[in-house]
């Protein structure tokens, strides 16, 4: 399978400016393969330790962070001897150990040409309260699920990757029905690896339902083990009322949605810890259209989406052939799954931050507003062919300096306010 952030791990690795490299993600978005597939092809060998599954890893760090004691513990536990620009010394799961992430400082001061890689989240930091993040002495790469191009490659269909990556909409257009029916069963399986590998090797969607099930149940358990006791139910709470929250026709995030009278200040440390596992993407409002969108910001009015289109759709319940065999998953739910969709092909590119746009009395919405390099582009998602926009003209004739896009179900078409582009070439804005 390949993923295009396989390309950073090798400029990572050619990098004369490499620190110590930290993946960072959810749990089962290909992290661990990633490292040993760099390991095998880009390197004359590697040593793997898993902080989760090695008890003997679990006081490596307590004593004191000396090198070469580290070096020679990780040669007497798995046989290998690392060499300096030849080993890739991979720890996986890291955050699961008291000071961790502190050893990747040393490796950064005292031992640069050693090649080192850990898998982990910012979690670390609150399983193990007082420890210190090594605030530039690491390198961050992170990972997400397949985004749509991905998942066309996995499926064979490198062709049509390229065609959507060269933005060549003839060719697009020509191939329309084909690229749906794939947008279709990317919506139903979505990018976790495990369900797609298993789909692309038999096909089978009560298979991949299975998988998504025991994903979505794997993160519970991380919940249940991880999280401080009086937040697991916040946090579930949370979890379980994302789809509803985005099936709403104004999908900002509502706490009252959850219980009545609930605060924020009840559930905010629940969703910042459903953030740092990776398992939520938080898009905040913003106030205005201008750069850095991040000044704008207002982190009162915020949206929520899960990481993945598919587990998304396990979590709601929807049947295989409602969006696989027909337009309801498209159209229906009032585009929640369309925006969980377009959002998680905005999430996995390089150099694009999202947010979206309301006005004070949520009369007018853009879906998202994203900056790229130096561009504000509104982005607005059709779930159909219907190309009305109101919103979008609205807000565009307000701000004529910005030319929009709006993602639908229609062909591409050019105006010289706005690009209407096809839903599946989303992860390549």
């Amino acid at each position: 399978m390949k993923r295009k952030v396989y390309n950073e791990l090798i400029e990572w690795k050619n990098s004369p400016n490499r620190k110590p490299l930290i993946l960072s993600g959810a749990r089962q978005v290909g992290k661990t393969w990633l490292m040993k597939e760099l390991g095998k092809n880009e390197y004359k060998n590697y040593v793997y330790l898993n902080f989760d599954l090695d008890d003997r890893l679990e006081n490596l760090f307590e004593t004191d962070y000396n090198i070469d004691r580290i070096l020679l513990a990780i040669q007497a536990i798995t046989g290998v001897k690392p060499e300096k620009g030849k080993t890739l010394i991979i720890l996986d799961e890291i955050q699961q150990v008291k000071r961790g992430l502190g050893v990747l400082k040393y490796f950064c001061e005292d031992a640069p040409e050693y090649h080192i890689i850990v898998a982990g989240s910012l979690l670390g930091i609150a399983l193990h309260p007082g420890t210190s993040f090594p605030v530039g002495k690491v390198n961050m790469i992170n990972v997400y699920p397949l985004d749509f191009g991905e998942f066309l490659d996995a499926m064979g269909e490198n062709t049509m990757k390229e065609l959507v990556e060269k933005h060549d909409w003839e060719m697009m257009k020509i191939l329309k029905n084909k690229y749906i029916e794939l947008l279709r069963q990317y919506y139903f399986i979505g990018g976790m690896p495990k369900v797609v590998a298993d789909y692309v090797a038999n096909k089978d969607l009560k298979q991949a339902r299975k998988t998504q099930k025991e994903i979505i149940t794997a993160y519970r358990e991380d919940i249940s083990k991880h999280a401080p006791k009086k937040d697991v139910v916040r946090i579930n709470m949370v979890l379980d009322s994302i789809p509803s929250q985005l099936a709403k026709e104004n999908k900002k995030f509502i706490f009252g949605a959850m219980k009545k009278g609930a605060r924020a200040t009840e559930f905010e440390l629940a969703i910042q810890w459903l953030i740092d596992c990776g398992i939520v993407y938080k898009i905040s409002r913003v106030n205005a259209p201008k750069m850095p969108l991040k000044f704008y910001e207002d982190m009162s009015a915020f949206k929520l989406f899960l990481l993945d289109v598919g587990l998304m759709g396990c979590m709601s319940e929807v049947p295989a052939d409602q969006i696989i065999a027909t337009d309801n998953a498209l159209v229906e739910y009032k585009g929640a799954f369309t925006e969980e969709y377009v959002m998680q092909q905005l999430a996995s590119q390089q150099d694009i931050f999202v947010y979206y746009w309301a006005s004070e009395r949520s009369e007018s919405e853009l879906d998202f507003l994203i900056q790229k390099e130096s561009l504000i582009i509104p982005v607005e998602v059709k779930a159909e062919v219907n190309l009305k926009s109101r919103s979008l003209y609205q807000f565009v004739s307000k701000h004529s300096e910005l030319s929009a896009i709006r993602f639908s179900m229609s062909d591409y078409i050019k105006q010289d306010w706005m690009e209407n582009r096809p839903l599946y070439s989303a992860w390549k804005v």
